[in-house]
């Protein structure tokens, strides 16, 4: 397989798994809406927590760096 081939495969598995995903939730959405709207909530809940955790932590280790490395 040539180098252009490859990267024509990866974006066609790319595009059918973003594809695929999306009729995934509207399926789930069609049928189980209550359901969906409750999971979509928590995940996003879930994924804030995390970024919010993640700045948190990224603060707390730039301040160890800053304090440590003047003495001699």
């Amino acid at each position: 397989m040539t180098r252009s081939s490859q990267v024509r495969a990866n974006m066609v598995a790319i595009l059918s798994i973003l594809a695929l995903s999306a009729f995934t939730m509207v399926w789930l959405l069609w049928h189980h809406p209550v359901k969906t709207l409750i999971a979509t909530a928590a995940v996003l809940t879930a994924l804030g927590i995390s970024a919010r955790l993640a700045r948190s932590i990224e603060q707390d280790s730039g301040a160890d760096l800053d304090h440590g490395g003047q003495s001699f």
